[in-house]
């Protein structure tokens, strides 16, 4: 058994959000430097290309793993490698951990202490022009609905009232129509039966 200082501070498990998750393997400190995002330094031109083809394939078979990672400004990291086990946290509206750039690498670090067994996670940042392509299943107190970044959350909220608002004035319109037909339906006479023709024969006069 190694010492508790060569222990990863993780472990894979089956996930409630989405299928697998990284778990704390014990209590980890607040500010913990956890686990490194590895994976394969791209150029910004190659990451938007790969993006597109990510978003092309979502269009076509309703999901694609988004694992690219902006770096700095000349720079990305693709982390869909399967040596990158860090690509199996899950986003959260309320997460445990945050993600720091420390020359020029990727590390996870804990936001606040985090109890052994309990899902690490943190917030993605996805931008706010493709939110309704990532719907949340974090189950957090504070979950805004979709994988967003925190700052976006006031307009996505402004979005979604004035959405629910015009949903329920189409329904409101909706009601009042089939309220109206109904009465038009009432003050209209029926139309009245046509009277059954009957034909006698003539008697014929010799």
């Amino acid at each position: 058994m190694p010492n508790s200082s060569d222990t990863p501070w993780w472990i894979v498990r089956h996930s409630s959000i989405h299928q697998r998750g990284v778990f704390a393997r014990r209590d980890i400190p607040k500010e913990t430097r956890i686990i490194q995002y590895v994976g394969e330094k791209i150029t910004k031109a190659e990451s938007e290309r790969r993006g597109n083809e990510l978003a092309a394939k979502a269009a076509k078979t309703g999901g694609a793993a988004v694992y690219i990672f902006t770096l700095n400004k000349k720079h990305d990291l693709d982390g869909s490698k399967s040596f990158n086990t860090a690509r199996l946290i899950n986003h959260s509206c309320e997460p445990n951990c945050e993600a720091f750039i420390s020359r020029g690498q990727i590390w996870i670090y804990a936001k606040r202490d985090i109890q052994a067994n309990e899902e690490l996670s943190f917030n993605y940042g996805f931008g706010l022009d493709t939110w309704e392509d990532h719907p949340c299943r974090c189950g957090s107190p504070r979950c805004i609905g979709y994988i967003l970044d925190e700052q976006y959350w006031p307009k996505l909220r402004r979005i979604l009232k004035a959405r629910e608002a015009k949903q329920q004035r189409i329904a409101e319109l909706e009601a009042r129509a089939q309220l109206l037909q109904k009465e038009l339906d009432e003050m209209t006479p029926a139309p009245k039966k046509a009277a059954k023709k009957t034909r006698k024969a003539a008697a014929k006069k010799k």
